[in-house]
């Protein structure tokens, strides 16, 4: 029955669809070429649904309407032809052209190789623990899992695979609920859409001509609020519903102790860091070694270690003045010579009247240029009327500006090199003294063996983050040059777990040229397919008709997420970016909308075309590892909930924009 469903329902969307396109063509007395590329619009989602690949089929109707654009005025079918498959050609060529594109293969390539690092599975173990005794502490380690992995991969049905497989039978066995389960983990998993480095921002940015740089500097913190959001939820459903999120037992928290510990009479509440103080002083250490003592002393150790280097950096950096070169109006020529001012030496004079031979001499006159009678032969002489010049005046005149000369025994003083820190500095060292005199005072063994975990499954892939997100976002590297630095990170992450063999590095190579041939096939297909119907004049009559209906700006933002919200339902991301960008960027000038703003909103809007039914691929995913009695319907209802807060974050981006452009205004405008 559930299978007659959703194809009765996948029917009635696509009759809806044909209605409508048959409803245009007898509404109208002439069929213009413009009507013929919204025909063209609604067969070629007709045929996505039916099942037809949608690359082809998009290069297929986009060459069958470009021959038709062709063909309708004077040219011959032999014209017609030649024309369109030089259209292909040159789309094609373009697409190849496309330097942004070369960054999806190596983030593909870096996130087949961080799942196959078999990272996941410590990780969440470790965020769990680390969490447990927040409400729902299980839906909340793999929400924040899903965050962390999906940063890394960036790859949907990977996280989302990984984590059914991981965290869904032993969330069943703590008695959680099955749909909020199955809505955490398929929501969670769809968190590597928005956040970067997203190949959905990369196609964006592809398709509506903005910067990826900008992108993922904007999308960063819809990624955090989307998550956050999420985390609250499912923290509020544990208090409201605890039976639905039941707290985790005393022995699913319990974590054992390394038989060295034990041996020093470490137990799992005692405080770690004045024992193994005590332990080196003591006679307890005869059976363990002082060096391993002095390891366990500097794992729990470090955070205080990282505290202070990096509030070394942030003194220096707070209290130094950088030099601010400073360019005043010209001086003259001689302006700082240490000549004498009493003296001619070095400086320019008049000359003296009676000056020697050899010197040149002023004429007698304005209008004559001669040589005067009583002077000697090349002399210069003062015009008739002048006094001489004094030497020291004119010298000091020339040489030394009046108000570059200092008063005699008076140095300049030298600048500041260094001021004090500001208050702002001051607040954050205190709040972060005050976290670490919190950390180290509830810093027991069985919290130091969760803190090992993190160390060993969170912060590398944390460095990896950092290393790719940070050059890119401060513009030390593109996003070309960042997948290269990420993918050679993943290689080394892989190798550095044991995980890098023949077979791994074979299959993440051949996932990576399907995903990527499936994307770059899909550009091309959706090239060919705006040239034909802008060359049909569709472009043009849905923006006509938009004009007519003389929306605000907030109206015309309201209508086309809604259109990308409903297209969600039988469509995948890739097929509206490609297919349906093109039609909406155009129009976003005529409304006064920041192409980066509006790609964060669809971003946040595409959350759903994981979690839409019938066409939620999330859901297919967890139900293809998922236990027998988990049913598709409740994987659908559990989704639900997590689709109403993205609609919400939609909402809140619209209303406080600077969640998402703070950030690229800060950095490079």
């Amino acid at each position: 029955m559930r299978i007659r469903k959703e194809l009765w329902f996948g029917f009635s969307l696509m009759a809806l669809i044909g209605a409508a396109a048959l409803t245009m063509v007898f509404s109208v007395d002439t069929m213009t070429n413009g009507h013929y590329g919204l025909l063209m619009l609604s067969l070629v989602v007709v045929a996505i649904m039916l099942g037809f690949p949608t690359a082809f089929t998009l290069m297929g109707m986009g060459m069958m309407f470009a021959f038709f654009a062709y063909h309708s005025g004077d040219q011959s079918a032999a014209g017609a032809m030649k024309q369109t498959l030089d259209l292909m050609v040159q789309r094609a060529f373009s697409v190849m052209g496309n330097d942004v594109l070369i960054s999806i293969p190596l983030f593909v390539f870096m996130g087949y190789l961080v799942e196959r690092a078999n990272l996941i599975d410590k990780l969440f173990r470790s965020l769990h623990l680390a969490l447990a005794r927040v409400p729902g502490s299980l839906g909340v380690a793999t929400l924040v899992t899903c965050a962390v992995f999906a940063t890394a991969t960036g790859i949907v049905g990977a996280v989302v695979t990984l984590m059914g497989l991981l965290a869904l039978p032993q969330m069943l066995r703590a008695g959680y609920d099955v749909r909020l389960s199955a809505g955490v983990i398929t929501a969670g998993g769809c968190l590597g859409i928005l956040i970067p480095p997203s190949v959905l921002l990369i196609v964006y940015g592809a398709t509506a001509g903005v910067s990826v740089v900008q992108l993922y500097a904007g999308a960063f913190f819809p990624g955090i609020m989307l998550a956050g959001l999420y985390i609250l939820y499912v923290i509020i459903m544990a208090k409201v519903k605890p039976a639905w999120a039941p707290p985790l037992t005393a022995a699913q928290r319990f974590v054992p102790l390394p038989a060295p510990l034990t041996a020093i009479g470490a137990t799992g509440d005692g405080w770690a860091v004045s024992k193994l103080i005590k332990a080196l002083n003591g006679k307890r250490n005869q059976d363990v070694s002082t060096r391993y003592l002095l390891g366990q002393l500097g794992i729990a150790l470090l955070p205080a270690i990282l505290f202070a280097a990096v509030a070394f950096a942030s003194y220096q950096s707070a209290t130094t003045v950088v030099p601010v070169e400073t360019y005043e109006e010209l001086q003259p020529m001689g302006a700082g010579s240490t000549v004498d001012e009493n003296t001619n030496e070095g400086g320019l004079a008049e000359p003296e009247a009676e000056a020697e031979e050899g010197g040149l001499a002023e004429p007698p006159s304005d209008d004559a240029v001669a040589e005067p009678p009583d002077a000697k032969a090349d002399a210069v002489a003062e015009p008739p009327g002048a006094e001489p010049a004094a030497p020291a005046a004119a010298s000091a005149a020339v040489a030394e500006p009046p108000a570059a000369a200092a008063p005699a025994g008076e140095a300049a003083e030298p600048a500041a090199t260094t001021k004090p820190a500001s208050t702002g500095f001051w607040i954050g060292l205190a709040v972060g003294l005050l976290a670490m005199v919190i950390f180290y005072a509830i810093l027991s063994f069985t919290r130091l063996e969760v803190f090992k975990m993190l160390l060993s499954s969170f912060f590398p892939l944390l460095v990896l983050i950092l290393a790719v997100l940070g050059s890119i976002v401060f513009g030390l590297a593109t996003p070309t040059e960042a997948a290269a630095v990420g993918a050679f990170g993943g290689f080394i992450l892989a190798a550095a777990y044991r995980q890098l063999t023949f077979n791994v590095v074979k299959e993440s190579v051949f996932l990576t040229a399907k995903t990527s041939a499936m994307v770059c096939w899909l550009f091309v297909g959706s090239a060919i397919f705006s040239a034909a119907f802008a060359l049909l004049g569709g472009q043009e009559l849905v923006e006509t008709w938009v004009l007519s209906m003389n929306l605000s700006k907030t109206e015309f933002l309201i209508l086309s997420q809604a259109l990308i919200f409903v297209l969600g339902w039988p469509l995948e991301w890739t097929e509206i970016i490609v297919i349906f960008m093109p039609i909406f960027i155009p129009l976003l000038d005529n409304f006064g909308v920041d192409p980066l703003f509006f790609g964060l909103l669809v971003a946040l809007n595409l959350q759903t075309a994981f979690l839409s039914p019938p066409v939620a691929m999330a859901a297919f995913y967890l139900k293809g590892v998922s236990p027998k009695h988990v049913t598709l319907n409740q994987i659908f209802a559990g989704m639900l909930p997590f689709m109403g807060i993205q609609i919400l974050a939609i909402v809140l981006l619209y209303q406080f924009p600077a969640i998402g452009l703070w950030l690229p205004q800060v950095l490079y405008r």
